[in-house]
């Protein structure tokens, strides 16, 4: 019995030292990695769950800082969301915030996998983000805006991967994540503002659930909502710094009204960062943790690119951490199972050793301290003992072997959880994804169903398509038996009304000649006494100034003459009293004896002659002063009239500077958007203008030669300042029908006219730099708008000088051709209704018939008469070239010429059509009622193609315009014919409502006002549809006469 106890007690004492290594230490290959592999996860769930709890206290640094080296080990965050998935965080508004803090710190510092693999989460963040939305206060509210900016942040690092999750990249790097393209930044700008705004969102809503009166930093709660800002904190330093760079790079690329809508959100943010980061560094719980930078007093002047060298960028610093009980390492073993072998005695141990002593008491070579006697039950005690003792340790191996096995045992089952929890989810969405695919499936079904339908009806619809070819091939092998029939009866008659008919034609042009000469005469007639009247109301202006002017000349004559008559007194009274003077003299010699008696008598006359003598001085004096009073007053007319002349120049001057400064008003007005013109017309005035500027000199310097020509310089200001101003609108309005850097440069080149313009006119208005105004400037100007309106105007055909020469002659000879069929098509119309139709019908055929046989006749001679002035124009205007080289050199004349024979031609064929339709009484009358205005419109399209060049007084063109009137007046008799026509068949057509009764009389009333009011309606409708036709047709012909290639030239 002892012996198989003792065998036990060694065995067990054998096995009791490996029983520990066996469990901790596995050097089996893969049981060794799933071992490790275990331990990490269990490690990362202790570290995440004290991280993640729902006290309301601050998350401690070495849990957080376990996580993130957790996600550097296994490059990825798939353990964390295996661990977070089992938490309540839509139950607990503070486990949540705590969550979203360690989050915010794995986006951070985790490793860069940690954002891909949180995205799969993305949905489920944003659904728990507006669950706690629907709080207003406490953690949930702040929840939600932690979520949007945790969100905000996965999509900006998915959108710009160069972006680390702590936001930290040089200049380099910055300018490499644009890749060079201003768009990149300018939307990379925009997404950085909404990123910054999510973060001011958190910090606002931080700061609002915080009582700022009491000292909330330094309490347990208020640290929990204060701890998550130190990760805002940090990124929207970042932020603000690359934003400044974004928007400055930006300005330097583009406009600044284009970047208004950034600057103005800039300084909306701006103010509330500075704002925030001031009240940040105030609190107690940051001095210790971080030092918060400061922002300038005043956000940066992009418009200044020398502001970027004053921009600092805000650097963030965190104190290197002291020694504390959360720098410690960071595994915890306090809920792990304790695998070392207690050191201490069991209690049995100590209390048999108090009893019996030590086991040294025992020991059989110790023969100092035994007693020699002992006994076999003593013995027994103690190997009894030692048996206890071993196998309590085996018992405490197996116990913690046990609870190793039933940890491992706990975390398979939660992978296992795990597990099933994502293949749930995943069977979720592949349920999800079969039910879209069966019903993209049904889709297709019905889809493939329609199509099969549509293909069977398209089947249907070709066979009977093909019968009514059939059916319409017979028809036609008919009717073209029943035309030749018709043709030969045509041809038999043709004879016996071909004399007619041109014996009516001659009598017709007879009497058109004589009716023309009569009004010739007439229009003649009444011009002569225009003119006269003119002439004579001219004359008699002209008297009435001359009667003045000789009535002032007659009074200047007047008063030289009394002056004159005066200064001949008194020098024949001077010369009378020298005669006097002399007698005296004589007879004083000869009378010396009677001096002595008649010396009173001579001291009397003596006396007189003084005293007559002073009143001849007094006069000659009075005379003369009125003579230098008259040459003042002259000299005061000269002045007044020296400045009338200037103050009339300075005002036709200050006329001109008004016209030229509305000018360019109106280039800057918004109404002027619309304007148009072409570049044809804008050489037209730019020449005008540069005639106009040489002509301004040549006057100029005469009026300084003789200033009394001020008319003529007046009349040559006002004309310029007309002509250049028109330049500047016509410039401006041809601008907005060209590319936009030709229109740029034409808009510049308009604009420097204007300022060119008004110096010249600025210096003309001072006496002293009339001399000196030099009008080169201006000159050069108009010649530089003059080159850019020659660059633009069209090409023309792309045509050789041969082919549009032998395309004009082509296009006359084709419409002479398409009027010679239409006569003969008319003429065979006229003879086959003479031989069907009878009593109204024939007649109106007849009237109708033959009016457009007149036309035809008119229109014949209209075209002969175009050739005629052509071939006048062509050698007058031709020179030393060919005839060929003229219509190339004339392209766009040549053109037009081409578009108006097309349109003749064609309008005579079309007239044809539906005379020979209304004959038939299967056509309408207003259809050719309209022909005929379309003839008269293509005509006088044609006559004004062929008159732009001609001579006024060249015969062919007074033959031309005869013929043109003939084909007015033949187009009215056409329509005036069919008018007739129309209404003498509707009057045969007699309304008879004897045998209608009320209700029926009021059942057809009621009927012909739905009917009215239907016709109006679609008359309204037909009227819109033939603006927009002409709208159409106009856009199309200027396409095809080469108004739009402009844009193509340059």
């Amino acid at each position: 019995m002892l012996q198989p106890a003792m065998d036990r007690v060694k065995s067990s004492m054998q096995q009791v030292p490996n029983a520990i290594p066996k469990v901790i230490r596995r050097t089996g290959g893969a049981n060794s990695l799933e071992l490790e592999r275990e331990n990490f996860e269990r490690g990362q769930a202790v570290s995440i769950n004290k991280a993640i709890n729902t006290q309301e206290v601050a998350v401690k640094e070495k849990h957080a800082r376990t996580c993130i080296l957790g996600t550097h080990h296994e490059k990825g965050a798939h353990t964390f969301w295996a661990a977070v998935n089992r938490l309540p965080l839509s139950s607990n508004a503070v486990l949540c915030w705590k969550f979203c803090h360690v989050f915010h710190k794995l986006l951070r510092d985790g490793h860069p996998n940690v954002i891909k693999d949180s995205m799969r989460n993305k949905a489920d963040l944003a659904d728990m983000s507006r669950m706690w939305g629907h709080l207003s206060e406490g953690y949930g509210r702040l929840c939600s805006i932690y979520l949007k900016l945790l969100i905000t942040k996965m999509e900006f690092h998915i959108k710009n991967p160069r972006f680390p999750g702590n936001l930290q990249m040089s200049n380099r790097q910055l300018d490499e994540a644009g890749e060079n393209d201003v768009n990149n930044f300018f939307q990379l700008t925009v997404e950085m503002f909404d990123y910054l705004e999510c973060e001011l969102n958190l910090f606002l809503g931080v700061f609002n659930s915080l009582d700022m009166s009491r000292s909330v930093s330094v309490t347990a709660a208020g640290q929990c909502r204060l701890a998550p800002l130190i990760q805002v904190i940090l990124d929207c330093s970042h932020l603000y710094d690359y934003t400044v760079k974004l928007l400055f790079k930006l300005h330097s690329c583009l406009p600044a009204d284009t970047l208004q809508g950034h600057r103005d959100r800039f300084q909306e943010q701006f103010k509330k960062l500075k704002s925030l980061f001031y009240r940040s560094s105030n609190l107690q719980y940051f001095k210790r943790l971080i030092q918060i930078p400061q922002l300038p007093e005043n956000p940066p002047n992009f418009l200044r690119a020398s502001a970027l060298s004053e921009h600092i960028s805000p650097v963030v610093v965190i104190p290197a951490e002291s020694s504390s009980p959360e720098s410690e390492h960071v595994v915890e073993t306090e809920d792990l199972v304790d695998t070392d072998v207690p050191s201490l005695p069991a209690p049995s141990e100590v209390k048999f050793d108090d009893l019996f002593g030590t086991s040294a008491a025992i020991d059989p070579f110790n023969f100092n301290s035994q007693n020699g006697m002992r006994k076999d039950k003593d013995r027994l005690i103690e190997q009894l003992t030692r048996e206890i003792q071993a196998l309590k340790e085996e018992l405490e191996s197996f116990r913690l072997e046990s609870g190793r096995l039933c940890q491992a045992l706990r975390g398979r089952v939660n992978e296992l959880e795990a597990e099933l929890a994502e293949q749930s989810h995943l069977r979720l969405q592949a349920a999800g994804e079969s039910e879209f695919l069966k019903a993209e499936l049904d889709d297709l079904r019905r889809a493939r169903e329609d199509t099969e339908k549509e293909q069977r009806s398209l089947t249907e619809i070709e066979r009977k398509a093909q019968a009514n070819e059939q059916r319409y091939t017979k028809l036609k092998e008919k009717y073209t038996e029943l035309v030749q029939s018709h043709a030969e009866l045509l041809r038999k008659n043709a004879e016996v009304t071909r004399q007619m008919t041109v014996a009516r034609a001659a009598q017709d042009e007879v009497e058109e000649v004589r009716r023309e000469m009569q009004e010739k005469v007439k229009s003649a007639q009444e011009a002569a006494d225009r003119q006269e009247r003119e002439q004579v109301k001219q004359l008699q202006e002209l008297q009435r100034e001359l009667v003045s002017n000789q009535t002032e000349l007659d009074s200047l004559k007047t008063t030289m003459a009394s002056s004159q008559q005066s200064s001949e007194v008194l020098g024949t009274q001077l010369v009378a009293l020298e005669s006097e003077k002399a007698e005296l003299v004589q007879t004083l010699s000869k009378v010396e004896a009677e001096l002595a008696v008649q010396g009173e008598e001579l001291q009397r006359v003596q006396s007189s002659l003084a005293t007559e003598r002073e009143s001849g001085v007094k006069t000659a004096e009075a005379l003369q002063n009125q003579l230098n009073e008259k040459e003042s007053r002259e000299q005061a007319l000269e002045s007044q009239l020296v400045a009338a002349r200037w103050s009339s120049l300075q005002g036709a001057v200050e006329e001109a500077e008004r016209i030229i400064q509305d000018s360019l008003a109106q280039i800057d007005d918004p109404a002027h958007i619309s304007c148009t013109s072409s570049a044809d017309y804008l050489a037209s005035r730019c020449q005008a203008s540069l005639v106009s500027v040489e002509r301004l000199q040549s006057v100029r310097e005469a009026f300084l030669a003789d200033n009394t020509a001020v008319l003529e310089l007046v009349r040559v200001v006002t004309q310029c300042g007309h002509l250049v101003g028109d330049t500047i609108v016509q410039g401006s309005a041809t601008s907005h029908m060209i590319p936009v850097e030709q229109a740029d440069a034409l808009s510049e080149s308009v604009k420097t006219c204007g300022s060119d313009a008004l110096a010249l006119l600025g210096q003309m208005k001072q006496r002293d730099g009339l001399a000196a105004a030099d009008g080169s400037k201006l000159r050069a100007s108009l010649e530089a708008i003059l080159t850019t309106a020659e660059k633009l105007r069209p090409r023309g055909l792309e045509l050789q000088q041969g082919e549009l020469g032998d395309l004009v002659e082509q296009e006359m000879a084709a419409t002479s051709a398409a009027v010679e069929s239409a006569a003969a098509r008319i003429e065979e119309m006229l003879n086959k209704s003479r031989a069907v139709d009878t009593g109204i019908k024939m007649e109106v055929n007849e009237r109708i018939l033959a009016s457009c046989t007149e036309l035809m006749q008119a229109i014949k001679e209209l075209i002969l008469s175009s050739k005629d002035l052509q071939k006048d124009i062509v050698e007058s205007g031709r020179g030393a070239a060919s005839m060929k080289e003229f219509y190339a050199k004339n392209s766009r004349w040549t053109e037009g010429l081409i578009s108006a024979s097309k349109a003749v031609g064609w309008g005579a064929t079309v007239m044809v059509d539906a005379a020979d339709m209304v004959v038939q009484g299967k056509g309408k009358f207003e259809e050719l009622m309209v022909c005929s205005h379309e003839i008269a419109a293509s005509t006088a399209q044609l006559v004004a193609a062929s008159k732009v060049k001609a001579d006024k007084d060249s015969a062919n063109l007074h033959r031309l315009q005869q013929a043109s009137r003939g084909v007015t007046q033949a187009t009215a008799a056409v329509v005036a014919s069919t008018k007739s026509g129309k209404s003498q068949i509707e009057d045969t057509e007699t309304m008879d409502f004897s045998s209608m009764t009320l209700t029926q009389i009021k059942r057809q009333e009621m009927d012909a006002q739905v009917l009215v009011l239907e016709l109006e309606t679609r008359l309204q409708k037909e009227r819109e549809r033939l603006g927009e036709l002409r709208k159409k047709h106009y856009e199309l012909a200027g396409v095809a006469e080469g108004w739009g290639e402009e844009e193509e030239g340059t």
